[in-house]
């Protein structure tokens, strides 16, 4: 199934929950784009030590899920 999520916020936990959830739904073979929209194009920004956006992004490009801005 391809699966398309949509991140328009700057919640840094929705943020890294969004990021969680597409990383799940690759382990389970399925292909996955983020389209991140207006203010969430900078998610790097709201990157913590409780919410490790940036290792999300990461995982999910290196497992081959498709991120756009």
């Amino acid at each position: 199934m391809n699966v398309l999520l949509m991140i328009s916020t700057t919640d840094p936990e929705i943020l890294w929950n969004a990021m969680r959830f597409g990383n799940v739904l690759l382990e389970e073979g399925e292909d996955v784009n983020i389209f991140l929209n207006g203010p969430a194009v900078a998610l790097y920004e709201k990157d913590s030590q409780a919410f490790p956006i940036r290792e999300q992004v990461k995982n999910f490009c290196l497992s081959e899920g498709n991120l756009c801005a």
